[in-house]
């Protein structure tokens, strides 16, 4: 029997419409990263339930905020506290 392997987080096998629903809009709290802690470990990005974490060409991490609801799991997950939520402006 073959052993079964878990799919990481935040990869979406196959083409869902969330991409096209913009979800962020109703957080109270938004993660916000500090690249110059972030160790690039890339946990939040795994542990993200929206696939809402990025990472751009020069390794820096981003939130799309137009899919982040405001969970807070990025900043649990993260080993080095790099990121902090802060209250959604209004």
């Amino acid at each position: 029997m073959e052993k079964l392997r878990p799919t990481p987080g935040a990869v979406v096998p196959s083409g869902t419409s969330d991409q096209y629903i913009k979800t962020g809009t109703w957080r109270f709290e938004r993660p916000v990263i500090d690249n110059k802690k972030c160790i690039r470990c890339l946990l939040c990005w795994i542990f993200c339930p929206d696939a809402s974490i990025v990472q751009n060409e020069d390794g820096t991490l981003d939130v799309l905020l137009d899919y982040c609801k405001g969970c807070g799991i990025c900043a649990h997950e993260c080993p080095v506290e790099a990121i902090k939520m802060e209250e959604e402006e209004r």
